[in-house]
């Protein structure tokens, strides 16, 4: 049962033309339509007892196909399709290895309603956009076509309908369109693949050994993919695309008694060819000859792989089988869940208090209906595998040796109610993409799906049942199995063997009660007030909707705005500083480590332990978050939660705490991550990308182990407690919750801060830009030498002033991006995803860019060099074809006007408004900006930035070995 499936209904939000730019429009339409078939029985939910979804309609065609359909109005005029067809990678025989993927890539590329090439530029005139709105996906089990379709209407919705019918049961597979698109799988199995490659490979070895999904990568195999041709891809496809195999989902702005007779007219003429083939047998794990039942470790497996940081994962596995998705079975499910996250939290107070691994945790899955099984995996810190896998063992014996506590349960049921709860809340919220992606995973998973009130429903029931005996019976199931087998990535040789690991796991677990959490519950109310509250703040209001801003005495400034369009959820979010202007060179190893320690190093009497006590059974959030021209905490959160969370985020400022352990692990975390940064191009270019973009400017170099090591907790304080001590602060309050007692809350946390000095003079006005030159600066990697990567970067500028400027240029970049996508994919398959974007720092004079980027081969790099140069020049010295402009212009409209219902999206827009108020006015173009732009326009953008001489390139090459 899918725990997530609910019936969204948000009111958009009521915005003059100026602002939006254009209305969505409902697919409704006025003409008779044929009734809905009884929902007495639904398929899906055949033979499970728990209380069908209503608001999903279902139905059989004659052919056998299966279809869902149901109305969402989130977003607004947009309607989501997805076709899944049962066949994957396990489908195929050794010969057709990479043939389902292959097929999912050539759908794409020409079927009966589709010409050569025309599937991108038609769904982009329908406003979807190419990667997101519109995509495929191929897993082990099935492959799932996919499309958003926004501003639908009933002749859109018929074409759209129309053409994926025609897509699925009716693709060209030439050896034309082969031959094209063969390279464009090849290289995206060549960026996927590598390291990372290995890994997936060697896990799906030590899961399945023996079945199936061990030996069937979904991608392929360069040799047959190379080796298709049309007569066995559409052998292929005739044998497993038929109509029984198929399941239609529709959910959307839409009348389901359209979408359903959609469905009928597009899919209900298929007829599948010949017998139906059966299903593969997707075999099950086998009990190592001589095993002991009770601790039956089979086969283990040592992967040296010098630039990975070391991780072990061992699983206990058992044979994956059909289940009765009954209201039984989901309250197993719910002890389970409650079971994990009682042992989760204990293995994770382990690490925070020294132990010999940096994290560890335990999970439950049902991978690709070919095995049951419960997942450790633990990274061990020095390489002292044994220790860490030891201390891990010995948390699992003692959770299988006594059962918890009953303080432990309710601490946890707790917090699974507030999920439970939250989802009731926001049913209204979730987009129809996400209801319909979850309706398929439960087709693929074999199970039903579930309204949040059912779900929750099914939770109360089951809190009599959680008791400490029964959370240890499940325990024990979850550790019960056929077989126990394990893998230990490690970049050092001689460090283990299989041998070594097998011995390790045989040895009997001695218990370690030591993690078992501190029972004393903490509250809120017995924290030290922040400061006296201060009086009513002055109110004005922004002139944008409901918002109003408010100013305390102690100069603290807020955007507030209560609203019922996102029912039960508060967001608060808190802004200051002076961002990455604040940090010297010499602190960029504390600015690193900053993203990861601050919020965890307490505040007042709550250290990290303390923090997650006080926070159970609540609605709290606290990231954090390190912006070009300052930081931000944010928080999700209720409002009967809310003056708690107001209250955690103000004692940061008011009352810091500076514990070293949080720190500790941080740096720990850091020097083992480094060396992976190494194993690939996009390693390198997370790595060192932003570094020499700006100039070799060291805030923004990834520390060293050595830097690392030199980072001390003195340290650590002397560059971030002036950073919570000075400059203005602005947190903004939106949400469902109540003005008067909102408003409280504010004058009782942030309005009770004492007066803040100003903020000191940033080290730096913007950044410097890398010297550009005609030849590239070239850096390697350790990993496959079939890999590379380049990237072309121009400077451009930054500032509140220049927002028009920015949206512009992000209308010139995917247009770049697309002519881009079509040299390097299209043509060659040079490469699979080349990207360009567009950076406007919005609170910096300067420092922006455009970057074009592609991975692809060695070889090829001198051509993306050329490629990109000839795009720049074009775009500079011709102006934009109009039809060519709407492929872009069409698909932004339609993405603001889907993010202009959400009160996130406005809220987003104005911050740093209280400080700087043009931004305000600066949110009344926006879709102005996108979609009112002129050709000549760009071609001047371009011709003022994308020069030649101006650019930095970049190219990130195998090492020679």
């Amino acid at each position: 049962m899918s725990h997530f499936s609910r019936a969204p209904r948000l009111l958009s939000l009521v915005i003059s033309l100026a602002l939006i730019g254009a209305q969505t429009s409902s697919a409704r339409t006025a003409s008779p339509l044929p009734p809905l078939p009884s929902q007495d029985a639904p398929w899906l939910y055949k033979g499970s007892d728990v209380p069908h979804d209503r608001e999903w309609y279902f139905g059989v065609l004659d052919n056998g196909v299966r279809w869902a359909v149901r109305n969402n109005q989130v977003p607004p005029g947009q309607v989501s399709i997805r076709v899944r067809v049962d066949v994957g990678a396990m489908h195929e025989k050794p010969q057709e290895a990479g043939f389902a993927h292959l097929i999912e890539h050539l759908v794409f590329r020409q079927s009966r309603y589709l010409p050569q090439g025309a599937a991108i530029p038609t769904w982009q005139r329908l406003g979807a956009t190419f990667g997101s709105d519109t995509n495929a996906e191929t897993t082990p089990t099935a492959t799932t076509y996919k499309i958003d379709l926004p501003d639908a209407s009933p002749a859109t919705l018929d074409e759209s309908m129309k053409l994926i019918s025609g897509m699925v049961f009716a693709p060209n597979l030439s050896d034309s369109d082969i031959r094209i698109e063969a390279p464009i799988v090849l290289a995206e199995k060549r960026e996927r693949g590598g390291t990372a490659e290995r890994l997936m490979i060697a896990m799906r070895k030590m899961m399945a050994e023996g079945q199936p999904l061990a030996s069937h990568v979904t991608v392929g195999d360069v040799e047959t993919i190379n080796g298709a041709r049309q007569t066995t891809l559409r052998a292929f496809h005739q044998r497993w695309y038929r109509p029984e195999k198929v399941t239609v989902v529709v959910a959307g702005d839409a009348d389901p008694r359209l979408t359903a007779a959609l469905v009928t007219k597009w899919f209900g003429e298929w007829k599948g060819a010949g017998p139906a083939t059966p299903d593969p047998d997707f075999g099950a794990p086998a009990t190592p000859p001589g095993a002991d039942p009770a601790n039956p470790v089979g086969a283990a497996q040592v992967l040296i792989e010098p630039t990975v940081p070391r991780s072990l994962i061992y699983a206990v596995l058992r044979p994956w089988h059909e289940k009765q998705d009954t209201v039984v079975y989901n309250q197993g499910l719910m002890l389970d869940q409650l079971a994990l996250s009682i042992l989760n939290r204990r293995l994770e107070a382990r690490a925070r208090s020294g132990g010999n691994f940096l994290s560890a945790r335990v999970d439950q899955e049902n991978e690709s209906r070919s095995v049951d099984g419960t997942f450790v995996t633990v990274s061990p810190l020095d390489g002292n595998w044994r220790g860490a896998l030891a201390e891990v063992r010995g948390i699992i014996a003692d959770m299988l040796d006594r059962p918890p506590s009953v303080e432990d349960i309710a601490r946890e049921a707790a917090e699974m109610n507030v999920v439970f709860e939250s989802q009731v809340q926001q049913r209204a919220l979730l987009p129809g993409g996400k209801l319909a992606d979850d309706l398929v995973q439960a087709v693929d998973i074999h199970e039903t799906v579930a309204s949040p009130a059912v779900v929750q429903d099914i939770f109360k029931q089951s809190m009599p049942l959680f008791t400490p005996q029964a959370v240890q019976e499940h325990v024990r199931s979850l550790f019960a199995g056929k077989v126990i087998r394990s893998l230990y990535v490690t970049p050092e040789k001689g460090e283990a063997s299989p041998e070594d690991l097998r011995a390790a796991l045989l040895t009997k677990a001695v218990p370690d009660e030591r993690a078992r959490a501190a029972q004393k519950p903490i509250s809120f109310a017995q924290l030290p007030a922040i400061g006296a509250p201060s009086a009513p703040p002055e109110v004005r209001p922004t002139g944008m909707l409901d918002v109003q801003e408010l100013t305390f005495a102690n100069g603290v400034k807020a955007q507030f705005w209560p609203t019922k369009d996102d029912p039960g959820r508060v967001i608060v979010k808190v802004r200051f500083g002076a961002g990455w202007q604040a940090f010297k060179p010499a602190d960029n190893a504390y600015a690193t480590l900053g993203q990861l320690a601050l919020v965890s190093s307490g505040e007042g009497q709550l250290g990290q332990e303390e923090l997650d006590r006080i926070s159970a059974g609540r609605k709290l959030g606290f990231d954090f978050r390190i912006d070009d021209g300052s930081f931000q905490f944010t928080g999700e959160t209720r409002a009967e939660d809310l003056e708690d969370q107001l209250y955690l985020f103000a004692a940061k400022f008011a009352m810091p705490r500076w514990d070293s352990g949080p720190l500790l692990r941080a740096r720990a975390a850091g020097k083992i991550q480094f060396s992976s940064y190494a194993a690939s191009p996009q390693g390198v270019m997370e790595r060192d990308l932003r570094y020499l973009q700006r100039g070799n400017d060291e805030r923004f170099a990834v520390p060293t182990p050595q830097q690392l090591d030199k980072v001390t907790p003195e340290g650590f304080r002397q560059v971030w407690a002036p950073i919570l001590a000075q400059g203005p602060i602005e947190v903004q309050v939106f949400g469902d919750f109540d003005s008067a007692k909102g408003m409280e809350a504010l004058q009782k946390t942030f309005g009770a801060l004492a007066a803040r000095g100003p903020l000191q003079p940033a080290t730096t006005k913007g950044y410097a830009f890398a010297r550009p030159g005609a030849q590239p600066v070239t850096l390697t990697h350790s990993g496959d030498a079939n890999q590379a990567a380049a990237v072309v970067t121009w400077p451009t500028g930054g500032g509140v002033e220049g927002l028009t400027e920015s949206r512009h240029l992000e209308v010139l970049s995917q247009v770049f991006a697309n002519r881009l996508l079509a040299a390097m994919r299209e043509k060659s398959g040079a490469s699979y995803a080349p990207q360009v974007s567009a950076d406007w720092p919005i609170d910096l004079p300067g420092g922006g860019t455009v970057s074009a980027s592609a991975q692809v081969t060695p070889q090829m790099v001198p051509l993306f060099f050329e490629t990109v140069d000839r795009i720049a020049a074009d775009l500079a010295t011709r102006k934009i074809p109009a039809s060519e402009l709407a492929l872009v212009t069409e698909p932004l409209r339609q993405q603001v006007a889907r993010a202009s219902s959400s009160t996130a999206f406005f809220m987003s827009q104005i911050e740093g408004a209280t400080q700087d108020p043009r931004r305000y006015s600066q949110v009344r173009g926006l879709m102005a900006d996108y979609v009112s732009v002129k050709p000549e326009e760009l071609q001047a953008l371009a011709a003022r930035w994308l020069v030649k001489d101006r650019a930095f390139r970049l190219a990130i090459v195998p090492e020679r070995k």
